[in-house]
């Protein structure tokens, strides 16, 4: 039977579990020691999480691989659907409310693993030839690219865009593409930014920008850095750390969490957030040098890492003042059960992928 084979348990990435858990126990510590209502409710996510984690690993993922552009386009019909039926909340129409469950969905959240998926699917069934995709090539990725991208930023969800879009084109990056189209995109990026700037973002979005760029940073930033810089080498005490607990820093269990780490552990263990976090990276990046033939891997892998990359960078630079504020949490930290669960949801098919590799490896082949 599936679930009884002894290759379940030695292909399970048990050292992806090992990098994810103390980012998982060092968050709880956190907001318990500032809100213990927040704390319970983020046992209940984590609960929950688990149970994300064991349904989603058990599922015949590789067998039933050709359905994933179904999943992809009900995934757009979900982004399309927040255009006519979303609900707005501080000036952002993002979330679908479902009937009878009085809850919501947030389908920018929901697409992030399919969209991976997706791509991985698409590159199986065109591998790169010997020097990197062509134009051609190129050019039908990029559809199934800029569709979520410029769905997700109409909402406007312009942070979350960006990163589904760096993450897509990270992914042909990694496995493969001529470099003569990477030149020609960043020549046409630079003469295109202040066209893109004047016209196409929001009047919100430009002050984010010029807040950033002003000398003087503003009250969410300022209180931040106060606090960054009161850690110290070692930190302090629950108790001294009156940045949080006198609630001068705003969200500090979500948006501006590191801030608050930092004020507790200090600059040592900033350090040691980041290596936790630069590790986990470079284990899922290094993926593509031990599956070389599986794309299915090496793409979801790769998507995986840049996703955790791109999130983990721009919360950090944001909370020290050396990017925008938008909101986006810190990965698999930040208090939350949206971005929390769907993490968790991305590490459960990794995990799939890798252990029922050679199980579903048949049966995969046979049908695409």
């Amino acid at each position: 039977m599936r679930l009884f084979d002894k290759r379940i348990v030695s292909h399970f990435d048990y050292l992806l579990i090992i990098f994810i858990l103390p980012l998982i126990l060092l968050s709880y510590h956190l907001i318990s020691e500032t809100n213990e209502a927040l704390a319970n409710k983020q046992l209940v996510y984590f609960s929950l999480s688990l149970l994300f984690f064991i349904g989603v690993f058990l599922l015949p993922i590789r067998k039933h691989i050709r359905l994933m552009p179904l999943f992809y386009w009900i995934g757009i019909a979900l982004l399309l659907s927040v255009e006519f039926w979303g609900e707005s909340r501080l000036g952002a129409k993002r979330w679908i409310s479902i009937p009878f469950l009085e809850t919501t969905i947030q389908p920018s959240e929901v697409i992030k693993p399919v969209f991976i998926l997706m791509i991985g699917y698409l590159v199986h069934n065109r591998p790169p030839p010997s020097d990197g995709y062509g134009i051609k090539d190129f050019i039908y990725f990029s559809f199934y690219i800029l569709l979520p991208f410029v769905l997700i930023a109409k909402e406007p969800d312009l942070g979350t865009a960006l990163v589904l879009l760096l993450v897509g084109y990270g992914i042909l990056f990694v496995i493969g593409v001529n470099w003569r189209i990477w030149a020609t995109i960043l020549i046409l990026v630079a003469i295109s930014a202040p066209f893109a700037y004047t016209y196409l973002i929001k009047d919100y979005q430009k002050k984010r920008i010029i807040d950033f760029i002003s000398e003087k940073p503003s009250y969410h930033i300022q209180q931040s850095i106060i606090a960054i810089g009161s850690g110290g080498l070692n930190g302090k005490d629950s108790d001294e750390a009156t940045q949080t607990q006198l609630k001068f820093l705003p969200i500090a269990t979500s948006d501006f969490i590191f801030a608050f780490f930092v004020e507790r552990y200090g600059f040592l263990g900033a350090v040691l957030l980041i290596v936790i976090y630069t590790l986990l990276i470079y284990h899922l990046l290094l993926m593509n040098s031990y599956f070389k033939d599986d794309f299915i891997i090496r793409a979801f892998a790769s998507g995986v890492g840049l996703l955790i990359f791109f999130n983990m960078s721009v919360n950090i630079l944001m909370v020290i003042g050396f990017a925008p504020v938008v909101g986006l949490p810190l990965p698999l930290f930040s208090y939350g059960g949206s971005s929390f669960i769907n993490f968790i949801v991305l590490i459960a098919i990794l995990e799939n992928l890798l252990a029922f590799r050679f199980m579903d490896m048949y049966d995969f082949e046979r049908k695409l």
